[in-house]
């Protein structure tokens, strides 16, 4: 499993309820419901994720987060996980509402776009940063809200959203010591565990 579904599954309760939004191929659910009893679905858009995803035997709805939570009940679920997808999404704040909306706790990734890496293309180049966890150009990205970890944050004090757990890893997705002495230029993917 990727280093940083690992991180994530730790924050994961046993016998819970997940929902898994852009759940790709099923992996993180697959090991949830086999390794801790979890009941878990998920919300996928790709056709060849949704179709990996049965094959794993994980429960999936096609669905465009973008259009909205609103068929599901308030407080439906535990957990509520979002990797990798919120800079993609037209109004993440309003997503990470409906998070906190239907699931008691929700734990988030995206990609800091403060890292030195970024920082130094975009200074001396000139151009938009291409890198391993950013690999598109300007005009083909699904990275449609740029975000930093500090970002994030400032959007969770002015939503009253309480931040339970934060892990910054590197490209490799680990955890390392050095990063969290300045976790904004240092960190590539942040990982957090928040509630209301």
């Amino acid at each position: 499993m990727r280093a940083d579904l690992e991180i994530i599954q730790q924050w994961i309760e046993p016998n819970t309820r997940v929902l898994d939004l852009a759940c790709g191929d099923g992996e993180l659910l697959a090991h949830l419901s086999s390794r801790k009893g979890v009941q878990g679905y998920g919300l996928e858009i790709d056709h060849d994720n949704i179709t990996a995803c049965i094959e794993n035997g994980v429960n999936v709805v096609e669905q465009d987060i973008d259009n909205g939570l609103a068929s599901i009940r308030n407080a439906s679920f535990d957990t509520v996980v979002m990797t990798q997808a919120l800079q993609t999404m037209h109004r993440p704040d309003q997503i990470v509402d409906e998070m906190l909306r239907i699931g008691k706790e929700c734990i988030v990734t995206f990609p800091n776009f403060a890292h030195w890496r970024a920082r130094f293309y975009l200074a001396f180049k000139g151009r938009m940063p291409v890198s391993k966890f950013l690999p598109y150009t300007w005009y083909n990205t699904p990275n449609i809200h740029f975000c930093t970890f500090d970002d994030f944050e400032k959007l969770c004090v002015e939503r009253n959203i309480q931040i339970l757990d934060r892990t910054v890893v590197d490209h490799t997705l680990r955890d390392r010591w050095w990063i969290r002495l300045w976790p904004n230029m240092l960190g590539e993917i942040a990982i957090y565990r928040i509630t209301r």
